[in-house]
This record gives C-alpha cells, structure tokens and sequence, in this order.
C-alpha cells in the first residue's frame, strides 16, 4: 500500500506542501556547507539567467568548493524558472518543508526528482556513502484555499521554534525563508508576493500573524480573515 501522500494528483497552477526527510530519520544536514548546497540547488534551478547562477555561485562561497566536491555545475543543472514558484522553505536537520505552485502538470515531479537527486550525488560524495538519503520519494499534499496556504506559511516557518535556544528570535534562523518575507527584499526565485499580497493593506503584519499566537484557524479570528476577502 503506498505511504501516506506518497500517491499525487497534479493539477495545472497547482500549490502544494511538499516534504521529506532523512531515511531512518537520519540527519540530511550535518554542517552549514550542506545547508548552503540545497539552497545553491534550490535557487539555481528556479533563477532565470546564468548571470544569477553566477552570483549565487560567489555568494554562498561555492567555487572553491567546486574543485572539490563537484557539486556545483550550472551547465549541468535544468532549469524551472517560470515552470515551479517556491512560495516558501524550511530547511530542518533531517527533514525539508517547501510550498510549490507548478504551472505544468508534471512540472513538480521533474523539479523534485532534479533537486533531490543533485543533492544525495552531493551528500555521498562528501561522505563517502552510498544509497538512499531521503526516506522513499517526497510526500506532498495538495494545497486548496487561501486560508490553509497562509496558514500553512505559518506552520513551516515555526519549525526552528523546536531547535533554537529559548528567547532566541525567529528570525535568527538562517535556513528558512522567513526572514526574507519580513525584509523589503524581492527576488526572482522566491515568489513570497503570493503570499504578502494579502498583508499588504495594513491590518496586521506577516511577523505578527507568525509569532503573536493568532489561532490557526483563520474563521475564527475576524481581523485575519479579513485579509482573505477579495
């Protein structure tokens, strides 16, 4: 019997919750450097140009690691730009949670097999290993309404609650687009609009409907709902 979300139906210009982790809940993470690769993964594959490949090549410090490891070709690397919007990420020690819409049917599934694929190469080359690294293929759920997508933003950028020290802020986490969605900073490869187009009218900003404990139940809380009206 397939597991739990293991089994998709795709839809064009569909939003989903997409998720993995680690096989036997093993830690897919060890150090800041694997951060860093799936992100240089993750925003290669969604960036428009090979000029944006470029920068972020010398921004996460990877040529040198290059010579190394191999992990990061851009000629051999497919893009999605403008076939998968990463609306937003966590990335947690042994386990990844992204929010995609895909404009084709089979847009996800070919993004997905790309960037898990990329990054196990990287992983059992670094730590000279073989086999799986993710626990069976990625899991997904379809994501229907405005409400559960906000509210599902919520959900994913509280994850580092349970690893960061206490009183230690949110936003202090480096692995998460949460920080980006609270600075006025636009980019091609995160589509956070899809999501801050409904705080833009000043009822309530994003960071407090995040960490003020607004129930996650958008019905009943008036004032969020409001944010939903059309």
């Amino acid at each position: 019997m397939p597991s739990k979300n293991s089994v998709k139906t795709y839809i064009e210009n569909g939003f989903y919750h997409v998720y993995n982790r680690g096989v036997e809940k093993r830690r897919i993470f060890l150090n800041e450097q694997d951060y860093r690769v799936f992100l240089s993964y993750l925003k290669t594959y969604l960036s428009p140009s090979e000029e944006s490949i470029h920068k972020l090549e010398t921004h996460f410090g990877l040529e040198k690691e290059n010579k190394t490891f191999n992990i990061y070709r851009p000629n051999n690397i497919k893009n999605y730009f403008k076939k998968i919007n990463l609306v937003c990420y966590v990335l947690m020690p042994n386990h990844f949670h992204l929010v995609i819409q895909q404009i084709g049917k089979k847009d996800i599934g070919n993004f997905m097999c790309s960037l898990i694929t990329k990054y196990t190469m990287y992983f059992n080359k670094k730590y000279k290993r073989v086999g799986h690294l993710f626990q069976g293929r990625y899991k997904a759920v379809t994501i229907f309404g405005k409400e559960y997508l906000i509210n599902l933003t919520k959900y994913i950028h509280l994850n580092p609650l349970e690893i960061l020290n206490k009183n230690e802020p949110l936003m202090k986490y480096p692995w998460s687009s949460y920080c980006l969605y609270n600075q006025n900073i636009n980019s091609e490869w995160l589509i956070k609009d899809l999501v801050m187009k409904y705080f833009s009218k000043g009822q309530i900003s994003y960071q407090n409907f995040v960490e003020n404990k607004i129930k996650d139940s958008i019905d009943d809380n008036s004032e969020i709902k409001k944010l939903f009206l059309d």
